[in-house]
């Protein structure tokens, strides 16, 4: 998934949306995405309100991004087979915010879930199945010959 289609993805398609799965690289683009205009809209803020910290143009934006990245987030953790309950994490200072981070860091599951499809298609549950495919994708990184 690319920049463009993750953070579509997030706030148009799947806004209110737990449901489903979201492989890794529709919740990191999308966190990518929401520092980016934070960065921009810090020196906004500062010129336009004298805002040192939080201007009204950057409260804004935070609110308005609570609802994707709780969905996005719940999402994520339904990639790993994991309830969206698992957020409640973040009620444990520093700690939490930690482990979930690692969490969402990690692949999902490969194949099927009881949380839908495989988001990256991958339909094996396990290194091996029926057809004796790896059921790994084939990675873009180009091939480093080693000597």
């Amino acid at each position: 998934m690319t920049f463009k289609e993750s953070v579509r993805t997030v706030l148009k398609e799947k806004y209110l949306t737990i449901e489903g799965r979201a492989p890794r690289s529709e919740y990191w683009w999308f966190f990518l995405f929401y520092v980016l205009v934070n960065f921009a809209i810090g020196p906004v803020d500062r010129i336009l309100f004298g805002a040192n910290e939080f201007g009204p143009i950057g409260t804004l934006f935070g609110v308005l991004m609570v609802i994707p990245f709780i969905t996005a987030g719940a999402r994520r953790l339904h990639d790993r087979d994991m309830s969206a309950w698992w957020m409640l994490l973040l009620v444990i200072p520093l700690i939490g915010s930690i482990a979930l981070i690692i969490l969402y860091v990690l692949p999902g599951t490969n194949g099927p879930n009881r949380f839908g499809a495989d988001p990256l298609g991958n339909d094996s549950n396990g290194p091996n199945d029926e057809d004796g495919d790896i059921g790994l994708s084939q990675s873009s990184i180009p091939r480093v010959d080693r000597e």
